[in-house]
């Protein structure tokens, strides 16, 4: 897994925990928390996903016939 991919994972778990925690504390502050969540999870699945077709693409050109 790419390094950039799981610290995006890490601060999209830690942003939803903040996001909880403001919300049961009667904070509206979460919905910041969510939407933070939200840009860190697509900023993971865009890490992995380049890293997927970087790798497909390597893979294609090491097997030209």
């Amino acid at each position: 897994m790419p390094r950039l991919a799981l610290y995006a994972l890490v601060v999209c778990a830690l942003a939803v925990v903040a996001a909880v925690l403001s919300f049961t504390q009667g904070s509206w502050l979460g919905v910041v928390w969510v939407l933070l969540a939200g840009l860190s999870s697509n900023m993971a699945w865009f890490y992995l996903r380049r890293a997927k077709l970087r790798r497909d693409a390597a893979h294609a050109a090491g097997s030209t016939d």
